[in-house]
């Protein structure tokens, strides 16, 4: 379970706000219809009623058949953990965060230059990730160079499941692999991987209104095993989306309404997440904005459309722009991650990410970390009874004394006040020049390589690992992989 479930406090949607943007998606679904480049989703479309040209590869949705769907897709799933301590519970306001997934490069801890990663990088990335309190999940969190690409998704699950007994977001980047990767986690589960999801798989339809034959068939096959699919629609605010909010709020909810419909054609009941990485495009650049405060605002709202179809909801948020960590990096994944939890995002995705969703950084992942626990505390909010009113231990204190002794503060402390850890500078002014005048960049250094040098994670039992091992050697065995990076 999520330590801190969240309590709503941002709604940027009226009601008639998300009427219109439903309509408006219908209207998009029922005269314009989707493109899909899967045989097997237009075959499922036609039998359940939608209208499909084949030589187009175009659906059209009727209202009826998303009504349909979207009354059969669960509203909670259960995500669990190796080790039954990390489960938690996607949907209502509870909120967890990761990693974003698939980063192409590090940032070096040494040199703090942006490079490519490696097997070893991201398995110490795994690890620290494994130590840190407010991170509840995993990710398949950067694509190793060192890793032969026709491995590279299930060897980054492998990594993972080695390292780490958090539940896990991840994805396949071919069909075959994902069949491959539930197989994995039956393994580590001990059962069906639907019985038992410890993992969500991102599919990603292409902006405008387009599935592609290899995530439309991803999200079909999450559907037969019964595993969680994770929607990441992705429009561009003025370049693969409508330059305007409201516009691309409905075309992306579109997409997300046709994914529904393809899972729960496939399979009804099958567990599904409505969720995203939209962006803004920059005119001047001809880049994408992740950490704009309109790209947070589409998010906090899009996940306002989920939750008004009673979905679990995902978002793509704590991520920055920037190329290191400096003080944009810090007000863009604050923002990001504050305002999402607000609106209760219950997957927030992109603690630790640098240059948009590109680069993992070992260190702002720490920073990251202190921000989430801030923001689950301001989620919390303010409990009022007759314990926190404190009238009792007022009136003994009142007036002129302090609390600084009494019982009533030693109970209270480190319920009401969030504790960050050393990353937070709290010192004084001398004590924080007696410490070496760091900054929080340094700071941070410092508890990375502290939690990786003492954070042992727990270990799989030997006979899984085995098994594990003997499935990932299969693979790299049919596709004549002679080696892997061992770890």
């Amino acid at each position: 379970m999520c330590p801190f479930p969240g309590r709503r406090m941002l709604e940027l949607l009226s009601r008639d706000d998300m009427e219109a943007i439903h309509l408006a998606s219908l209207q998009l679904l029922e005269e314009k219809g989707v493109i899909v480049k899967n045989e097997e989703a237009l075959k499922i479309l036609r039998k359940g009623g939608c209208e499909v040209d084949e030589t187009k590869k175009i659906a059209k949705i009727p209202e009826h058949i998303v009504k349909e769907c979207l009354s059969k897709a669960p509203s909670v799933i259960r995500l669990y953990s190796r080790d039954g301590k990390h489960d938690a519970i996607v949907g209502k306001d509870n909120v967890i965060y990761d990693p974003g997934s698939a980063a192409i490069f590090v940032l070096d801890r040494e040199t703090g230059r942006v490079r490519e990663p490696l097997a070893k990088d991201f398995a110490d990335f795994v690890r620290l990730a494994d130590a840190l309190e407010y991170i509840h999940a995993q990710s398949t969190a950067m694509i190793p160079a060192d890793v032969d690409k026709r491995i590279a998704d299930l060897y980054r699950l492998y990594i993972v499941l080695k390292n780490s007994t958090k539940p896990i977001v991840t994805g396949a980047f071919t069909k075959e692999g994902l069949h491959d990767m539930v197989k994995m986690l039956s393994v580590v589960a001990g059962t069906e991987a639907g019985k038992k999801p410890m993992a969500i798989f991102d599919v990603c339809p292409s902006a405008p209104l387009m599935w592609s034959d290899i995530t439309c068939q991803n999200l079909i096959d999450c559907a037969k095993y019964k595993v969680p699919a994770e929607i990441v629609s992705m429009p561009q605010v003025g370049a693969t989306g409508p330059i305007t909010l409201a516009g691309s709020l409905a075309q992306l909810n579109a997409e997300e309404l046709s994914a529904i419909v393809i899972s729960q054609l496939t399979n009804p009941g099958a567990p599904i997440i409505y969720g995203g990485s939209p962006t803004t495009f920059d005119m001047r650049y001809a880049t994408p904005r992740l950490g704009a405060i309109e790209t947070v605002m589409l998010c906090c709202a899009y996940a306002q459309m989920g939750k008004f179809y009673g979905l679990p909801t995902h978002a793509y948020l704590g991520l920055s722009d920037s190329k290191t960590i400096d003080a944009q990096a810090g007000f863009e994944t604050a923002a990001g991650i504050i305002l999402g939890t607000l609106a209760g995002v219950n997957v927030i995705s992109g603690p630790g990410m640098l240059v948009s969703e590109s680069c993992q950084s070992f260190e702002k992942l720490v920073i990251d970390n202190e921000i989430c626990g801030m923001a689950l505390r301001l989620a919390k909010g303010v409990e009022v009874d007759a314990d926190t009113l404190a009238i009792d231990v007022m009136r003994k204190v009142c007036p002129g004394g302090h609390y600084l002794a009494e019982k009533h503060t030693r109970e209270w402390l480190r319920k009401e006040i969030f504790m960050p850890s050393p990353v937070v500078d709290r010192l004084s002014l001398d004590g924080w020049r007696r410490a070496g005048a760091k900054d929080i960049v340094a700071r941070a250094k410092e508890r990375v390589n502290e939690l990786l040098a003492k954070h042992e994670p727990e270990p799989l039992p030997p006979d899984v690992e085995r098994d594990l091992r003997a499935l990932l050697e299969d693979v790299m065995k049919r596709y004549g992989i002679e080696k892997v990076p061992v770890l």
